[in-house]
């Protein structure tokens, strides 16, 4: 679960770190009320909040101006028509797709000049299978290219789950930063906020883009950003409030309703799979063999090995729910999962759905007989089922079809 920036500011600064003040709002005349309120005598920052990063550098679409989602504002009357733009235009950035994101939430925040803005995060580092605290002096927008080019300008600390951060730690990466005696106090408050943020609310990132120093010679957290893990969320009830729909895909909602996991892409074969590394490995084979037409899959879902055949159903509708879709691809390995149950839910699709595209499977197994059986009892009630014996032969005939 993802959440906003005033969200991931609001709950650092729960657990100590400094951030500036802001005013949550909703239409251009709380903006308005807000810079009133924030600018004593000077400018504020009025900020969009999507779920997307790179806001500063992105674009309001269909805006002739280059005006992105970071703007500071010297008066009253700037602070709403900015607003105004902000709620008309969707938000095209860097990570999120084409179309953009509307916004429906501003952020009036006082302002708090940087003189020198850091970068800190702390992930998960899978190849050591630890937690890992990273930060770096070069924070700011272009951090990605600075990782890239610079990785020696990245500090890094593994941080034992069992200890959380340990104050030597956190000093020891506040001198490495180049943080003079001024400053340790209030860094090491952050990154000390930062770590029992990651653990205590089993977050997957906590990230702070940029951490400054003002020119007032004040350490804050001038933006923030903090993913959940989906999986602990029984343990978290008091972070559900805090998410919102209308920042994620209406369809992904669908699927997770129907316990399903899936993702929606761009491309043109919709994929319906049990296990995630086979939904991975069918998607490399789909664009393997579809990369010299432009075809690739058109989703990510994993039916799970507990699939039922109304889950199953619920899958084709979603797939196809996709009108980019031209050719369906079903890869089953049965092992918890029977492919007799995939096919019984094949079978009730098209009789309930209708399959309007080629519907490519290849079954593999627990019940992998019994599964042919009854898909081959139905090759001329449903002709758009079409059995292919090998992942192979299935990964080319779904690509040919949707040529």
């Amino acid at each position: 679960m993802k959440v906003h920036e005033y969200q991931a500011k609001e709950l650092l600064a729960s657990y100590g770190a400094p951030t500036p003040k802001h005013v949550v709002c909703k239409t251009p005349d709380e903006v308005a009320a807000a810079f009133d309120q924030l600018s004593n005598g000077g400018g504020a920052m009025v900020k969009a909040q999507i779920h997307a990063g790179g806001r500063g550098a992105g674009q309001l679409l269909g805006h002739s101006e280059k005006l992105g989602g970071v703007k500071f504002a010297s008066n009253r009357d700037k602070a709403k028509s900015i607003a105004e733009l902000m709620f008309k235009y969707p938000l095209k950035t860097k990570q999120n797709g084409p179309e953009g994101q509307k916004i429906s939430t501003i952020i009036v925040q006082a302002d708090a000049e940087p003189a020198k803005e850091y970068y800190v995060a702390m992930t998960l580092d899978r190849s050591n299978g630890l937690p890992l605290l990273m930060a770096s002096a070069e924070g700011g927008m272009d951090i990605e290219e600075v990782a890239e080019k610079h990785p020696e300008k990245i500090f890094k600390i593994h941080v034992s789950p069992e200890t959380g951060l340990l104050p030597y730690q956190a000093q020891k990466l506040a001198f490495d930063l180049g943080f003079g005696n001024d400053h340790i106090g209030p860094v090491v408050k952050v990154l000390t906020a930062i770590s029992k943020l990651y653990f205590e609310k089993d977050a997957s990132m906590v990230e702070v883009n940029p951490l400054a120093v003002t020119k007032k010679g004040e350490v804050v957290v001038l933006d923030a950003k903090v993913d959940f893990d989906d999986n602990a969320g029984f343990r978290h009830k008091d972070l559900a409030p805090l998410r919102d729909l209308t920042e994620e895909n209406p369809t992904e909602i669908r699927a997770a309703a129907a316990s399903l996991n899936y993702i929606q892409l761009d491309g043109t074969i919709g994929c319906l799979v049990n296990g995630a590394g086979l939904a991975m490995a069918t998607m490399d084979m789909v664009n393997y063999y579809g990369k010299e037409f432009g075809i690739g899959p058109a989703n990510f879902l994993d039916v799970g090995g507990g699939v039922t055949a109304e889950n199953a159903v619920e899958a084709f509708r979603i797939i196809l729910s996709d009108s980019k879709v031209k050719a369906i691809f079903v890869n089953v390995f049965g092992g918890i999962a029977s492919c007799a149950r995939i096919a019984e839910a094949l079978v009730k699709a098209g009789r309930e759905v209708g399959f309007k595209v080629p519907v490519v499977v290849r079954l593999e197994g627990n019940e992998v007989e019994k599964a042919r059986e009854i898909l081959n009892a139905v090759k001329d009630e449903i002709p758009a089922i079409k059995v292919a014996p090998t992942l192979t032969d299935a990964a080319k005939m779904v690509v040919e079809l949707a040529k």
